[in-house]
């Protein structure tokens, strides 16, 4: 069995016996074991009484975080002429339509969102085998296939985070950095539970939030008080 580092056998002494905690203990414990020589990213996972398989019961959603995610975004935009223009002004990374198809289907996938004008989306549904699964089709129901380009990039740019329930229930995110200060991260935690909260899908029966677990990206995790986290 591998030794542990001396940091991992500290973080996890700090977080033993610890669970069920209010928001704002558990971004203060999680924040100061985020000791990696990198500014970690600060993950919420919530479990949902929900099965995605179907359709009734899918989350999904948009939100935008009051203190954005303190990651840099890389946007690709399906666009052509005034649009493309409007796209590239804009600050999208990436604007094509053919040509940016074909780069995506020889695996050349250089960014993190991707928006789309309506008119595109013949060429852009023939990368639903490639976009599909990393969560970077364009939907309406998100705001990504849209004629206001400009808007979204903007948003896309600015920490606007999506959310989907994978096959178990579960939803995750980033709400930002461990160099933000807790009031920031509890701000974004709140923002990101009530937008997973309104999202509530009409075939959800039961208990809705489950389970709801902070943590870094290089350190354990933490359980949030439900009720406490939905500000209840």
């Amino acid at each position: 069995m591998a030794k542990l580092g001396k940091r991992i056998r500290a973080s996890r002494e700090e977080f033993a016996g610890k669970a069920n905690l209010s928001v704002e203990d558990a971004v203060a414990l999680v924040k100061a074991n985020a000791k990696a020589k990198f500014d970690e990213t600060i993950e919420i996972a919530m479990n949902l009484g929900v099965d995605p398989r179907h359709a009734d019961q899918m989350v999904r959603g948009v939100v935008g975080l009051p203190n954005g995610t303190g990651k840099t975004v890389r946007v690709a935009v399906f666009a052509r002429d005034a649009k493309a223009d409007e796209a590239k002004a804009a600050g999208a990374d990436i604007v094509g339509a053919e040509d940016l198809m074909t780069a995506v289907q020889n695996g050349e996938i250089n960014f993190d969102r991707c928006i789309a004008t309506p008119d595109m989306m013949p060429i852009v549904g023939r990368l639903g085998k490639v976009l599909g699964p990393r969560n970077l089709m364009p939907n309406p129901k998100v705001g990504t296939v849209t004629m206001d380009v400009a808007e979204a990039v903007k948003n896309a740019k600015g920490g606007e985070v999506q959310f989907k329930a994978e096959k178990a229930g579960v939803v995750h995110a980033g709400v930002g950095k461990a160099s933000f200060g807790e009031a920031q991260l509890i701000e974004n935690i709140r923002a990101f539970v009530g937008a997973v909260a309104r999202a509530r899908p009409s075939g959800s029966k039961g208990t809705y939030m489950k389970k709801i677990a902070l943590s870094s990206t290089m350190g354990p995790g933490v359980t949030i008080n439900v009720d406490n986290a939905a500000g209840e």
